[in-house]
């Protein structure tokens, strides 16, 4: 569908491009609210008016304020419609539909074939009668027939549409990053510090701010159930979809594409509990049934290891939901062998991301046991884990991680102090500074954004306080 490329690439060229923000005109976006409020509602033009939503999410900047409630909740409601159909089923349904077209097809062939036949025969017989005009029309089976692949277009319409509406969704969830230049500028940890504490803080009532989702977006999330769908989002793919699709070649690629929704709706849901309140998500046990759901579809794939995408999205989602469990005093409910088993598997993965995510994960798990009694063979083991990984991991921004993490497990508690000194946390840490700060100085300009540049500085400031503090606590421990 002609359209559906220029909404695609209309889409594209409107995201972050204010210069051409100034030349839209009115009568255009009331061109695109028209069909993005279309009521067609053919597969195809599902998509179509994703896209178009997509795009006008993109102008937000040069929508009246007076509108902009409005508009925010038209975009949801339809990103909502979308999110609302089963692609599993129709995935079903739509190869069904395919095998009975193609088989009434070939009937109609055979009908057609033996009408020609037939034909044939009286023409034979026509030439004996010299005053009777012979008249022979040719047929062709294609001229009656549909395309060939209409089903699995329209299939794969939907899939995208709801690729799509996923990511427009994450897209409502996050800003721009400071600029290069801007972080530049920030000599030290403590104007970095100053640089963010701000940006927290500016909610100016516009569309969209730093971790801030503004009303009308808040209010259209819950309206709509957004959270609710995208959840339902994050499971497998309908294994009976995946298997007829593994058995036809034309099919076969649309098993990619409904892992990549799942993918999608688990980085989706890593933003919502970063910006939802708990009550908005269904408070303390619905995260804990979120949190086993989570692990019981890690868990259930014993290769999980080899899908880097989805584990670079779960783990995602599991930092960010453990995170909030954490801070406002929710069991969680991993267990150790569970932790580590995600963690030893995730280490040796060759996405940075996922490394930093299952680091990330070990920490926030650490720092709730430190708080507990009889944890201290669990926390011993979680320190030599992250020790390993901060002294000889490649990427400075993994160590980064898995430093931050050692300094959340062992700041506080009596099990944590026990552990550090049983390990010899402080040696090994005393040891490997000068290593840090001496890779920081050669490999930080040509390898590491200006950003992690800010955060590994920050690091290696921590690193030095949190040495001091170790020595206060093996002083105090064994004397």
């Amino acid at each position: 569908m002609c359209c559906g490329i220029y909404a695609y690439c209309l889409q594209t060229v409107t995201e972050d491009n204010p210069e051409l923000l100034k030349s839209f005109s009115a009568p255009g976006l009331h061109v695109l609210e028209s069909a993005m409020l279309s009521p067609v509602s053919s597969m195809e033009y599902i998509l179509l008016k994703t896209l178009v939503a997509g795009t006008i999410w993109n102008l937000k900047d040069i929508i009246p304020s007076k509108s902009q409630a409005e508009i925010i909740n038209a975009i949801l409601k339809v990103l909502s419609d979308v999110l609302d159909l089963d692609t599993g089923e129709t995935v079903i349904r739509m190869q069904e539909a395919e095998k009975q077209r193609l088989e009434s097809a070939a009937e109609t062939e055979d009908v057609l074939e033996s009408t020609s036949r037939d034909a044939l025969m009286e023409d034979d017989e026509m030439e004996e009668i010299p005053h009777k005009r012979k008249v022979r029309r040719k047929t062709f089976v294609s001229d009656l027939l549909p395309s060939t692949d209409k089903e699995l277009r329209e299939t794969i319409a939907l899939l995208t549409a709801q690729q799509t509406a996923l990511e427009i969704i994450v897209n409502m969830c996050c800003t721009e990053d400071p600029s290069d230049d801007e972080w530049e500028e920030l000599s030290s940890s403590d104007e970095s510090d100053a640089f963010m504490e701000n940006s927290f803080s500016e909610c100016g009532g516009r569309l969209l701010s730093p971790l801030c989702l503004s009303h009308e977006v808040h209010t259209a999330f819950t309206n709509y159930l957004i959270p609710k769908k995208i959840f339902e989002k994050t499971a497998f793919p309908n294994s009976t979809a995946v298997d007829l699709c593994s058995r036809s070649p034309t099919w076969k690629s649309l098993i990619r594409k409904m892992n990549t929704i799942q993918c999608r709706a688990l980085v989706c849901l890593q933003s919502l509990v970063s910006l939802l309140d708990v009550d908005h998500l269904g408070g303390p046990a619905a995260l804990q049934t979120l949190a086993q759901h989570l692990s019981q579809l890690l868990f259930s794939q014993p290769d999980f290891a080899e899908h880097v995408d989805f584990l670079e999205a779960i783990s995602s989602a599991l930092r960010a939901l453990l995170q909030t469990m954490a801070s406002k005093n929710i069991s969680q409910c991993m267990t150790p062998n569970q932790l580590m088993t995600l963690c030893t598997a995730g280490i040796h993965s060759g996405n940075t991301g996922v490394r930093v995510n299952v680091v990330s994960i070990l920490g926030i798990t650490g720092s709730v046991l430190a708080k507990e009694d009889g944890t201290l063979e669990t926390l011993k083991t979680i320190g030599c884990f992250l020790l390993e990984v901060a002294t000889k991991d490649p990427s400075l921004v993994v160590a980064g991680e898995a430093l931050d993490a050692l300094f959340d497990v062992f700041a506080d508690g009596k099990e944590a102090e026990r552990a550090s000194v049983q390990i010899k946390l402080l040696s090994a840490l005393k040891e490997f500074q000068p290593v840090f700060k001496m890779k920081i100085r050669k490999e930080g300009r040509g390898k590491y954004s200006p950003d992690q540049l800010c955060v590994l500085d920050n690091v290696k400031m921590n690193l030095r306080r949190f040495v001091a503090y170790q020595e206060t606590v093996e002083k105090r421990l064994t004397t």
